[in-house]
């Protein structure tokens, strides 16, 4: 066992080819699904946030119930629809990089979502009497809550970004887990620990690791520049 942990690090900091293609590809799938879903979910988040109307409790229930759905549920789903009888077929993303972007942009959408409506929340009520007192438009008070609530958005980004980086099962019934094409970090550590093979997929869960201890420091740190504030 010692032998395999001593390959696993050779490997890593040997900059092995297979290593970093994986860490690569899945580290970009899981950054643009994660900016994808938030150029979405932000605009829609700060609509529902800022503005009262009919029906917002039954759209914030909604949007919150979507928080626990199995993501191998949404993989079903996805896989339905991207095979060549489904709705999409004719996109034939199913088993590429793009049909994971998808699966993983509508996973993090709604945590996206309900975050940075929580933010605004708490941001809106402290400075919208100010900023009318002080004779903003609607857009400038909307400009205002935006760059105040900067730092929870980006921390938000983060945590979705962390959930779906993690994922192993909806991404690989859509990816396929097809060697240098869409075999990410948590498939790939699937598939070798199944096989018995485990230097690679050590190898791969340390790269993991110490991108999930990145991204929680990081997030720390918004979180102690957004209370300073």
């Amino acid at each position: 066992m010692t032998q395999i942990f001593q390959n696993a690090i050779q490997l890593v900091f040997s900059f092995d080819k297979e290593v970093i293609e994986i860490a690569l590809l899945s580290i970009r799938v899981s950054l643009t699904a994660a900016f994808v879903s938030s150029l979405v979910a932000i605009p829609v988040a700060m609509v529902i946030a800022m503005n009262d109307f009919p029906g917002k409790s039954a759209i914030l229930l909604f949007i919150n119930s979507f928080l626990s759905i199995p993501a191998v549920a949404i993989g079903l789903i996805l896989y339905l629809m991207f095979t060549r009888q489904g709705l999409f077929g004719f996109l034939r993303l199913l088993y590429t990089p793009g049909a994971m972007i998808v699966a993983q942009a509508i996973l993090v959408f709604p945590i996206i979502t309900s975050l940075t409506i929580a933010a605004i929340d708490g941001i809106r009520k402290s400075l919208i009497d100010t900023a009318v007192t002080l004779g903003a438009n609607s857009w400038q008070l909307t400009w205002t809550i935006f760059k105040e609530a900067r730092y929870p958005m980006m921390a938000s980004f983060i945590m979705g970004f962390s959930r779906i980086i993690g994922e192993t099962g909806m991404t690989m019934m859509v990816g396929g887990n097809i060697k240098g094409s869409t075999r990410v970090m948590t498939t790939a550590i699937a598939l070798q620990t199944m096989r018995g093979e485990f230097e690679l997929g050590i190898a791969l869960a340390i790269i993991l690791l110490v991108v999930s201890l990145i991204l929680n420091l990081f997030l720390q740190f918004l979180q102690g520049v957004g209370v300073r504030r």
